[in-house]
């Protein structure tokens, strides 16, 4: 058998309580063999079905008993037709016995590969446990269940035990389910078998386990503590994305009558020179070039050899710090886990104390690794203690990547805080929120957790593994509706939503709704609030304490303005600020902008346009916040205040302190210097009027 190739059994309940469910089964169960045939297409899967009128099995032609047990198919290498069916399956009339049918899948696997392939083999059993198994002829059941757990053991199987309880009334059968759960620790508890309860067609999607994939280790070595202390570690992957399969060109030049067609394609390139395009450029007289700003810089082989940063294998400690300094958020990739080499016990030893040292005094270890020798990259990570609960699993660390400094991505938004009071939930809203989250808490308190990562499967995965079983049979197959199964992960629960329409309501009541349009891909965020032109609105020009709240609208104008001009300067400042067609333009925006300013200063006569350089020079500001630019505007504040204090301009410095024009302050904008006191406590204020 290959090294990923896998012999599964699979042990399903058709009996009369299964019923309900058995639609469910049958898709999970074709999912299985649909995944198989992408993936581990040699794989052998057989059948073996309980709780059916008919009895077809080989043990009891050759020693009787094991009633109500068929074997629907004989263990062989999965096709189509075994898809097709599992995708309809009887459905019995009888009880059934899960103990017997186990016994006549091990039966299988044994007769089939004898006590080779140990860890290959795996029995699955999906049931509801709910009817009494059969007293055995000798001993009790526990004596039995750990007779056939202990052959298990043997024979080097894995059995997993899926008990599907879904939406019945079970109280009727509580005592017999209370007997079987417990047989069925005593097989957890035996032998290499673990047992999953699911409550729901969800749950019950992700806890077949439908790949099987061997633990590959991406590290075997040292763990350099300092050059003196070393322990010896592997290192697997804990998780990582699942990924479409991948899709191969296909040729349909063959002639169909050819049965050994690849229908391979194959694809070959051809180099031509730009002064003559009909000579072929040989390999020998081309060159790797990098892009430099406008030209192109060539670079040999041999000479990008020779920059590559070498690293020699390693895992080497770096240091330990606070587990509170290391957030969420800054996890790269995938997860990997530390654990001490198998059979070394004084690795084992070291590790565990370790953990538990760190796990004791809530620290991390930050760790530099090079996975294999050669490698191109180093990476940086953090170890976090992984301590077991159980004595036969030893404590192991967990990884994770860390950014560098040119990874991070700081987004920077403005606070709530700036906005006036008008403008923050009033007690009924905030009320009516705290009560819709509630609604919609997938882990409530006293409750098991909706969509548990390890039995919620990929649907988008799901879909595209079912679509193109169907394809598989008919080529012009149109799309399917979405399961109902998937659409329990996709969408809200419709009882839920039916059965808190109260609060849903009581939501929309406290807020005023509406539709959000959809925006054009040109479309950009620009200044909601206009500045207005009437005097008894002056106060609201710039961001005092009276000031509106700064909100960002959306133009969906298509057309460009390229400069500032006089009829309606600040529309054409947020049209220029809004185009993304070159990085250029919120900077021209910002000094066009200026220098109008400025313009309506200097030309004013007797103030008649002040009131017009206040709107632009608030718009500027809001710019300047919305883009994170605040240096630029307080720059020109600033110097706006020392021009107009020079050439004798006071009359607009009271303006702009009438208005109560101020600086960008760090409340505002991150990357401002100005604190808010520093803000308030600008220079820009009334002056005194000399006496006549």
């Amino acid at each position: 058998m290959a090294r990923n190739k896998e012999a599964l059994v699979l042990v399903l309940d058709v009996g009369p309580t299964m019923h309900a469910i058995l639609p469910e089964i049958e898709k999970v169960c074709s999912m299985l063999i649909e995944k198989k045939l992408i993936f581990s297409k040699n794989d052998e899967v057989g059948v073996v079905l309980f709780g059916a009128e008919a009895t077809e099995n080989e043990l009891t032609k050759e020693v009787g008993g094991y009633e109500h047990v068929t074997v629907l198919r004989n263990i062989k290498v999965v096709d189509g037709d075994l898809v097709e069916a599992l995708q309809s399956l009887p459905r019995g009339s009888v009880p059934g016995d899960f103990l017997d049918a186990i016994i006549v899948g091990m039966d299988m696997l044994i007769k089939k590969f004898g006590p080779t392939n140990k860890g290959k083999k795996r029995l699955c059993l999906i049931t509801n446990a709910i009817h009494p198994i059969k007293d055995p002829y000798e001993g009790t059941k526990e004596d039995q269940v750990i007779t056939i757990a202990s052959q298990i053991m043997a024979q080097g199987m894995k059995m997993d035990c899926i008990i599907a309880r879904l939406n019945q009334n079970l109280e009727a059968n509580k005592r017999v389910m209370e007997e079987n759960d417990f047989l069925l620790r005593v097989f957890s508890n035996k032998s290499s078998s673990k047992t999953v309860y699911v409550e729901n067609s969800t749950k019950l999607l992700g806890a077949l386990r439908t790949r099987n994939i061997s633990p590959v280790t991406i590290y075997r070595g040292d763990f350099e503590l300092s050059s003196t202390l070393k322990i010896k570690v592997w290192v697997y992957k804990k998780t990582s994305e699942e990924k479409f399969p991948t899709l191969k060109r296909y040729s349909d030049k063959a002639p169909p009558t050819d049965k050994f067609a690849t229908h391979e394609v194959k694809v070959d390139y051809e180099y031509r020179s730009t002064q003559d395009t009909s000579r072929v450029v040989p390999p020998e007289q081309r060159i790797k070039g990098f892009q430099y700003g406008p030209q192109v810089v060539p670079i040999s082989s041999a000479e990008l050899e020779a920059v590559k940063f070498k690293p020699d294998k390693s895992v080497k400690l770096l240091g330990f710090t606070k587990a509170s300094n290391i957030m969420r958020h800054y996890y790269m990739k995938d997860v990997n886990i530390f654990i001490a080499e198998p059979g070394n016990t004084k690795a084992n030893l070291a590790v565990s104390a370790l953990a538990r040292a760190m796990q004791e005094m809530n620290k991390v270890a930050i760790v530099r690794c090079v996975w294999r020798q050669g490698q191109g990259n180093v990476v940086v990570g953090v170890l976090t203690p992984n301590i077991s609960d159980n004595e036969s699993i030893p404590d192991s660390f967990y990884f994770n990547v860390l950014p560098f400094a040119e990874d991070v991505r700081e987004f920077q938004f403005p606070s709530f805080s700036n906005l006036p009071l008008s403008m923050h939930p009033n007690q009924q809203q905030q009320e009516a929120a705290d009560k819709l989250v509630r609604m919609l808490d997938l882990a409530p308190n006293g409750k098991q957790e909706t969509l548990q990562p390890d039995f919620t499967p990929n649907p988008v995965l799901e879909r595209f593994y079912r679509y193109l079983e169907l394809k598989s049979k008919d080529r012009n197959a149109a799309v399917p509706p979405l399961d109902e199964t998937l659409k329990k992960i996709t969408e809200p629960d419709p009882e839920i939503l039916s059965q808190n329409k109260s609060i849903i309501d009581d939501f929309c009541r406290c807020f005023e709704l509406k539709e959000n349009p959809k925006l054009k891909k040109s479309t950009r965020r620009l200044l909601k609030e206009k500045p207005s032109r009437s005097n008894e609105e002056g106060e609201n020009f710039a961001n005092g304490s009276d000031a509106q709240p700064m909100e960002a609208i959306e133009y969906t104008s298509n057309v460009k303005v390229e400069k500032i001009g006089d009829s309606n300067p600040v529309h054409d400042f947020e049209v220029m600020m809004s185009r993304r067609d070159s990085p250029e333009w919120v900077s021209k925006a910002i000094q066009f902008m200026k220098e109008k300013i400025f313009h309506l200063m200097e030309n004013s006569c007797e103030g008649d346009t002040y009131q017009k350089a206040v709107e632009c020079l608030v718009a500027l500001r809001k710019g300047c916040i919305l883009e994170q630019e605040p240096k630029q505007f307080n720059d020109f504040l600033l110097h706006l205040y020392k021009f107009c204090q020079e050439k004798d301009l006071k009359s607009f410095c009271e303006y702009l302190a009438s208005h109560k024009v101020t600086l960008i302050s760090k409340t505002e904008a991150t990357d401002s210097e100005v604190t808010e006191d520093e803000a308030k406590t600008f220079m820009v204020k009334s002056e005194p009027k000399s006496e006549q």
